[in-house]
């Protein structure tokens, strides 16, 4: 009877691995443990293609046995713990690892600890642990990178990305960690440097991956979850790619960001690609869109935007209703996922429905606190002009955009109340106290534009629409009829 030592066997086995066809090895290795259930060979080789294709609960599984079966080896325990961690057992990863008494992995085992930490969240844990490593250690600066990053402190958690970089040269998870880094920065265009320099790279390396063929309508078939694929970060770049393309209000680009990736069918897509098709195409296709939102909600983890976006995106749609029984069934994620701005204003939206009077107090309220803001950045950016303190005058306006938008937000939804009952003249004033603010602002000049037309002040609303009729002539396009 032939066994997995034979070498006709051994020679397919290694083949199939060789050229990355982990489900066929898989297939003849499942065959091979149904005859010799102890077998080591099969047991560590099925356990690396289950790792390769992601499966990490049956990876786990394989490594468990090796553990029991070879408790003198300490790499089988080293992967058991890894296999455990990937597949988001983080306690389970953690017990397992405290099985490893060997000093030869000591450095290994508190790096997988530090990594465990940090998807628990538990960030003063994972520093305190990314603390035994050497400064000079690649991975040390890799992670304080990423403890920097979700501290906030973006510049920092950047140089310390760029710095892992020149060490050990180029690697996809890097070099998106800096993109993204560029991205929270509102550096789009150094994050979109490299995000391209990802894509190239993969296009050039892994043509297997059929990157971009949808896009262009050729019919491709998934790719799969595999390791490969997760090691040249391509989906998080795409995703990224999309992100940015939404933030410059380029909806075409960010739809083909996200065909342009490696095909994948729809029960392998990621919590993150399933969030931005439903963003990026929800106006075309709102109820697959809140479907989709809504699945990622009943997830264990999702992309944190997810709560926050679906219940904003309800109000857009006037499904009111729906908007607030999510946020009286998930009343738990408030305090974690929802800002005191984006709480307040939904707060207020929902308000509208029953009580406008009280909607627009509140509303009132919260404009006034952005008044202020706004009042004190523009004092702050004044000064750094005069001390000619260009970094400080970035830093300023990029937080006085982001401020004016949510002031802006708030405005138009206090308008629409007066709006709704037709009473243009309050709308009108309400406009004429927030010029101070919102004078250079195309949203806020059409909507004044509106509210003037509607009241037969057509001369001042012509002087509103032209300037942004005039913009856009590029975008107009002529019948010949």
């Amino acid at each position: 009877m032939a066994t997995i030592k034979d070498g006709e066997y051994t020679a397919t086995i290694y083949k199939l691995i060789k050229d990355r066809k982990y489900v066929e090895a898989i297939h003849i290795l499942n065959g091979q443990l149904q005859k010799h259930t102890k077998s080591r060979a099969a047991l560590s080789l099925l356990g690396f293609c289950y790792f390769h294709i992601q499966d990490f609960s049956n990876a786990a599984e394989c490594y468990e046995q090796l553990t029991q079966l070879h408790p003198e080896v300490e790499e089988y325990k080293l992967y058991y713990a890894q296999s455990l961690y990937k597949a988001g057992a983080y306690p389970e990863a953690t017990k397992a690892l405290f099985a490893l008494d060997s000093p030869n992995l000591h450095i290994k085992m508190v790096k997988l600890q530090t990594c465990i930490k940090y998807c628990e969240e538990d960030y003063s844990a994972a520093k305190l642990l990314l603390e035994q490593l050497p400064p000079d250690d690649p991975d040390y600066m890799f992670n304080m990178g990423c403890l920097l990053y979700q501290d906030g402190k973006h510049e920092e958690a950047c140089r310390s990305f760029l710095t892992a970089l020149q060490v050990l040269g180029y690697l996809p998870a890097l070099s998106y960690n800096i993109a993204l880094s560029y991205y929270s920065l509102k550096n789009y265009p150094q994050a979109l440097n490299y995000i391209t320099e990802i894509i190239e790279r993969g296009i050039r390396e892994h043509p297997e991956l059929s990157i971009g063929l949808k896009t262009e309508g050729i019919d491709v078939h998934s790719v799969g979850n595999t390791l490969v694929l997760h090691e040249t970060a391509l989906i998080e770049a795409f995703n990224l790619k999309a992100a940015i393309e939404y933030q410059l209000k380029n909806l075409k680009g960010a739809q083909e960001a996200l065909t342009d990736m490696p095909p994948r069918s729809e029960e392998e897509l990621d919590p993150v690609t399933l969030h931005n098709q439903a963003l990026i195409n929800i106006d075309m296709k709102p109820s697959e869109g809140f479907e989709k939102l809504a699945f990622l909600l009943q997830l264990p983890s999702f992309p944190r935007v997810t709560f926050g976006n679906l219940l904003l995106l309800y109000s857009k749609h006037e499904y009111f209703d729906l908007a607030a029984d999510v946020l009286a069934e998930n009343a738990h994620l408030t305090i974690k996922f929802l800002s005191p701005y984006v709480y307040e204003f939904l707060d207020a939206l929902l308000t509208c429905q029953t009580a406008p009077e009280e909607a627009f107090r509140k509303f009132d309220e919260m404009s006034s606190r952005l008044t202020e803001q706004l009042r004190r950045l523009t004092k702050q950016l004044q000064e750094a002009r005069l001390a000619r303190d260009d970094d400080t005058q970035k830093k300023v306006l990029q937080e006085y955009d982001l401020l004016q938008d949510k002031y802006i937000t708030v405005l138009m939804a206090q308008a629409k109340i007066y709006w709704n009952r037709e009473n243009f003249q309050m709308v009108e004033k309400i406009f004429r106290k927030s010029v101070e603010f919102c004078n250079d602002d195309d949203t806020w000049k059409l909507n004044v534009a509106h509210v003037l037309f509607m009241q037969n002040k057509y001369k001042e609303a012509i002087g509103f629409y032209e300037p942004i009729v005039k913009k856009h002539y590029e975008n107009v396009s002529f019948s010949g009829e």
